[in-house]
């Protein structure tokens, strides 16, 4: 799912991973760095995720972060991402 996401134009990074959810258990959560000026909105991300694949795959949560943590290669550091954004559904 994360190709999907940064297939958007607005999109420059994002870390993907499940959280609590209180219907289904565990739900899927976005975290993302946009584009600068993007006026992206957490619903219209879901929609574009959601046309392109199974709709059971779209995240149903959404933030939007201004950095991600790195780690030493440059890429999101997925753990940190996870800890740092991965208790609530933001």
């Amino acid at each position: 799912m994360e190709k999907t996401i940064l297939a958007h134009p607005d999109v420059l990074q994002t870390v993907v991973f499940g959280v609590p959810d209180p219907k289904w258990g565990e739900g899927i959560k976005a975290v993302c760095r946009l584009a600068p000026g993007s006026a992206l909105t957490a619903e219209d991300l879901i929609r574009f995720v959601g046309a392109r694949i199974a709709s059971y795959k779209k995240p149903q949560y959404v933030e939007f972060v201004s950095e991600l943590p790195l780690d030493a290669g440059g890429r999101p550091d997925r753990a940190r991402v996870k800890k740092t954004f991965g208790g609530g559904t933001g």
